[in-house]
């Protein structure tokens, strides 16, 4: 019985550790606000709009610091979507706070291209472009 309660109390001390997720820095929250604002302008199919990878990590670069510290986010926020999809994904890069706060941005900018699709998607992918997180095609 003893091991029994030792393994439960472990798992509550591991789940409980994991479910305090840590925060988001500013610099965090601001690139993915605007890789996730990108993304939904493409997944909302806006036209004339496709992804400048080379400019989502320059960008990320410029507000984490390094080129791996960007990567580390989009990875982070890929495996918060693959999650959510129920697709298998790295849980080393999945991070709860990001999936949190993407959820929070995705359908804060999905519904206003619901809303409002021709007005919402120049805005949104405007100002993707000149961020460098989008190009025009």
């Amino acid at each position: 019985m003893k091991i029994k309660l030792s393994a439960v109390a472990m798992l509550a001390t591991i789940v409980s550790g994991s479910a305090q997720a840590a925060a988001l820095t500013d610099a965090e929250a601001t690139f993915l606000d605007q890789i996730v604002t990108a993304s939904v302008v493409l997944e909302q199919r806006c036209g004339g709009y496709e992804v400048d990878g080379a400019g989502s990590v320059r960008l990320g670069a410029r507000l984490l610091g390094s080129p791996d510290a960007a990567m580390a986010m989009i990875d982070a926020y890929a495996a918060a979507i693959k999650a959510r999809d129920g697709e298998s994904y790295d849980p080393g890069k999945f991070r709860p706070e990001v999936s949190e706060a993407a959820s929070k941005t995705f359908r804060r900018v999905r519904t206003d291209l619901i809303r409002n699709p021709k007005r919402a998607c120049a805005d949104y992918g405007d100002a993707s472009v000149d961020l460098g997180l989008l190009r025009r095609y």
